[in-house]
């Protein structure tokens, strides 16, 4: 893998450019190289936009989007993707390509027009995506044939493929059981890049995540460490519910409830 990137944006928003009606007001914040950051907030408050200004789908209406200080519009499309890998919510499951083949399109922005693959490297890094995903036993099945975890492992898998410095995952845990749920968790916090996450389960960003950003209606209620965003009184405006904190023994973690 490659050497972690900070990942910055300042004051960037993004309206529709139909109607211009604001879906992202402006936000602002750093993320340093090698650490985890969870986005949360209710559905509709601008997570996956936000996602999509950080991995170039969008172009931010105002503001800047930079990795490792360079302005990701300042560089070529190519050169963004062997940098930003991003894993979406729902991923085509109707065509016959096979799980490696499908891990190996991650290797497309490496590859020079319309170059072939790089042989041997190529296909050393798509063996390791495919063990280090619990994949290897599955290379050779068409990607309509599995579940929607195994489905979900393979796009992370492709994504790794790309070696990139920074991961970005939409909702990386929908559809996934308990198990797949710990697992994907556990994968993510032993990768050792830079991760930016949406995330719904505020646990589960706390446990994870060094850093979260939390979102409502399209605005940032707060940057920081879990510990102090994730106040009962910032998870109810932007949730309207109570919370209590519990402290979990004798782990000491703290879990949220929540009360209507």
């Amino acid at each position: 893998m490659k050497e972690p990137a900070s990942i910055s944006i300042e004051n960037a928003s993004w309206s529709e450019p139909q109607n211009r009606k604001v879906i992202l007001h402006p936000i602002s914040f750093e993320l340093m190289a090698g650490r985890i950051l969870g986005i949360v907030g209710p559905n509709g408050s601008g997570k996956s936009t936000l996602l999509r200004l950080l991995y170039r789908y969008l172009k931010p209406t105002t503001g800047i989007v930079r990795v490792d200080g360079i302005d990701i519009w300042g560089m070529p499309a190519r050169q963004v993707a062997c940098k930003v890998a991003a894993v979406l919510q729902e991923h085509p499951s109707d065509f016959s390509f096979t799980v490696k083949e499908i891990v190996g399109l991650g290797r497309t922005p490496h590859r020079k027009w319309f170059g072939s693959a790089n042989g041997v490297r190529d296909n050393e890094i798509i063996s390791f995506a495919l063990r280090l995903l619990n994949l290897y036993d599955l290379a050779d099945r068409e990607l309509s044939t599995l579940s929607g975890g195994e489905r979900q492992r393979v796009m992370v898998a492709r994504a790794l493929a790309q070696e990139p410095n920074i991961l970005i995952l939409d909702e990386p845990t929908n559809h996934l059981d308990i198990r797949q749920q710990l697992e994907t968790i556990k994968l993510l916090k032993d990768l050792q890049i830079t991760i930016v996450t949406s995330l719904h389960d505020l646990n589960m960003a706390a446990s994870t995540c060094d850093d979260v950003l939390l979102v409502k209606d399209g605005r940032s209620l707060g940057f920081g460490q879990p510990d102090n965003i994730f106040s009962e009184k910032k998870i109810t405006q932007a949730f309207q519910v109570t919370t209590k904190h519990q402290v979990l023994t004798p782990s000491k973690e703290k879990h949220i409830t929540f009360h209507l």
